[in-house]
């Protein structure tokens, strides 16, 4: 008996649980929430919006994959605001119903659709989705109709036209959202990084006089290369200021719509003869705004050349002015255009003077690029000699920072070029590159700069290279930058003692008196100087503890002169007589010790100090900052140090005051 219970049980189980699969799978294979959705799931690929109220005012978006985005095609063309248009979009994809009920439920309770506000209904949605085939497409009609009781849900009329759906209200908020919230404000929809070329364009005459003095009818046009590197390429080929180009995009990016004044004359806005036109090109899309008259104060009517709706714009000033003068205002100021470490050679001339080259030398382990210098003078051979790399490269970061004040001429006539200097330029530098042409890309290319002075303009200076010919106003503190002189390039490292080696001795003369201000020698076996220096007062210990270590390291500041006399100095001053003389001792491992002296003059500045020496070839000087104070420490201590201080003799017993006789009087 239980056997047949059982399985009459289970037979029961099999039936419902196959009733159930038919009903919610097979029949209807969707989720609960699928069930609930109002519309298809091609809702997800929506390709345009038209919502049409009852007065028939129509507002339309439609999706432009090649022009940015969502656009609003009607009531006017322009750039849909990306978030409002997201927000439209999901409301639809996942609207779903709290109830619904047929058309034959309608008419069994003797309702219609008028009695839900479905007959004429406040809104009517247009949606456009992708059809079963690629090109076709399919439209579904959602009506909105009147609020239920509640106030809170609405009656739609769903798209097969079959059943009514109760929803919620936030459908009308976010389908309902006014003109000004579904465009966006910004003008340009090309961003920075796709534009790759700026076009301007000044109108007539006539029209410029309404937004201020500019070139009539002047084109320009500038374009960004696979490098990133900006160009003009009309009115003339020259290199542009990227920074200022960018950020001249970025400033038009940045403008907005004001306001979209209703249908008005042409001849009030202007734009028929525009003021200025500006144009970006992205990728495969263009856009071009045009400028016309004012409209409020500090606002211009404007449009788009392709669009016919008119509204205004606020451009800055200061942005109209870089529009006005973008020839000059967005040209790249240096002078030069090249990378530092692909000079090879680098050669200077001036008139009157042998000329000089700076040749760069292969480099050495990791000590970086070597230069040497060598000076070519009629009738002997070239002379060589070690250039101080460091300064090479302040010169050569001098050139590519070189940049005009002024932009003169891009085409000088004969004249131009004698009334700038240029027929006996000042200087006449040279960079040899190797960023040249041929196969390799690295054959070696070179690069003309001239730079004159006019007598008639005091001051200024002018530059102009082989090619283009163009000419800059400069600063003059170039020609005092690129001295045709061997000496300055000498290398300031005079001396740097190798490991072991020690000074041992050290001695300051006062040349005029013949005294020994300071004299100090190492005791046998002593390996550092701080038992010879402990005696000393700090400041004095401080002072001779920075010349030994500048004499082991010797480095010259300036150099005066190239050679060297123990009577006189040679000073930017003029000859000065040698003041001081330092003595002191090298010692090398496994050699004897070594004299030296460095002849010193007068302190003769803040920061200068003369010093020569008849080592290393004879030289002459000025010495670093840190040998100046340590110097001046000594020689100021012996001219002004009174010496040890007087034991003060006691002071004398005190006595009494001699007594007077008494006086009566008479």
């Amino acid at each position: 008996m239980r056997s047949k219970v059982t399985v009459v049980l289970l037979f029961l189980n099999v039936v419902v649980f196959s009733y159930i699969y038919y009903f919610m799978v097979v029949r209807d294979p969707g989720t609960l929430s699928d069930r609930r959705r109002v519309l298809p799931a091609e809702i997800a690929s929506l390709e345009s919006f038209t919502r049409t109220t009852a007065a028939g005012e129509t507002v339309k978006l439609e999706k432009r994959p090649n022009a940015g985005g969502w656009w609003l095609v009607a009531p006017y063309e322009w750039p849909a605001n990306p978030n409002a248009v997201s927000r439209i979009h999901n409301e639809l994809q996942f609207l779903e119903h709290d109830t619904s009920f047929t058309l034959a439920d309608l008419a069994k309770g003797g309702q219609t659709l008028a009695d839900y506000g479905l007959e004429k209904p406040a809104l009517t949605l247009d949606l456009s989705v992708p059809g079963k085939t690629a090109p076709d497409k399919r439209t579904l009609k959602l009506l909105v109709g009147d609020d239920t009781r509640t106030g809170n849900r609405l009656y739609i009329f769903s798209p097969d036209t079959q059943r009514v759906h109760v929803v919620s209200r936030s459908l009308a908020e976010s389908v309902g959202l006014p003109l000004s919230d579904l465009r966006t404000d910004s003008v340009f929809t090309i961003p920075v990084f796709e534009v790759r070329s700026l076009n301007i364009q000044t109108g007539s005459a006539t029209s410029l006089a309404l937004q201020g003095g500019a070139p009539a009818n002047l084109k320009i046009r500038l374009r960004r290369d696979q490098s990133g590197r900006w160009g003009f390429e009309t009115p003339i080929l020259a290199r542009a200021d990227k920074a200022g180009v960018e950020a001249t995009i970025t400033s038009l990016n940045s403008l907005t719509a004001r306001s979209f004044p209703e249908q008005t004359g042409a001849d009030r806005t202007g734009l028929d003869a525009p003021a200025l036109s500006v144009t970006f090109e992205g990728n495969a899309r263009r856009e071009t705004l045009l400028l016309g008259a004012a409209a409020a104060e500090g606002e211009s009517y404007a449009r788009f050349e392709d669009k016919a709706v008119v509204f205004t714009v606020a451009v800055p000033e200061p942005l109209l002015e870089v529009l006005r003068s973008a020839q000059e205002e967005l040209r790249d100021r240096h002078v030069l255009d090249f990378r530092e470490d692909t000079v090879t050679a680098l050669t200077l001339s001036t008139p009157g003077q042998p000329e000089l080259s700076l040749q760069r030398l292969e480099a050495v382990g990791n000590n970086g690029a070597q230069w040497q210098a060598v000076v070519r003078s009629d009738g002997q051979a070239p002379l060589t000699a070690p250039a101080d790399s460091e300064i090479v490269a302040n010169l050569l970061g001098k050139l590519a920072r070189l940049s005009a004040t002024k932009f003169l001429s891009d085409a000088p006539s004969a004249a131009d070029v004698e009334n700038y200097g240029f027929n006996r330029p000042q200087r006449a530098i040279t960079l040899g590159l190797n960023t040249g042409g041929g196969l390799s890309g690295k054959e070696p290319t070179t690069v003309l700069l001239q730079i004159g002075v006019s007598p008639d303009r005091p001051g200024l200076a002018f530059a102009r290279l082989n090619s283009p010919p163009f000419v800059y106003e400069i600063m003059p503190d170039i020609l005092d930058d690129t001295p045709v002189a061997p000496l300055h390039f000498r290398v300031r490292q005079l001396r740097r003692l190798p490991e072991g080696a020690q000074l041992t001795g050290l001695s300051l003369v006062d040349l005029a008196t013949g005294t020994a201000i300071y004299s100090q020698k190492l005791k046998e076996g002593d390996k550092s100087w701080d038992a010879a220096l402990g005696v000393e007062p700090e400041p004095l210990r401080k002072a001779l503890r920075g010349i030994i270590d500048e004499l082991g390291s010797l480095r010259a500041r300036d150099f005066t002169a190239e050679s060297f006399t123990s009577d006189q100095a040679i000073t930017p001053e003029g000859s000065r007589p040698w003041r001081y003389r330092l003595d002191y001792t090298l010692s090398f491992a496994g050699a004897p010790e070594t004299p030296a002296s460095l002849f010193l003059t007068e302190r003769l500045g803040g920061s200068t100090l003369v010093a020569g020496t008849a080592d290393f070839g004879g030289v002459t000087f000025t010495v670093t900052q840190s040998l100046l104070d340590a110097i001046f420490t000594l020689t100021y201590r012996e001219k002004h140090d009174p010496g040890p201080q007087a034991t003060p003799a006691p002071a004398p017993e005190a006595t009494a005051p001699e007594a007077k006789p008494a006086t009566t009087n008479p």
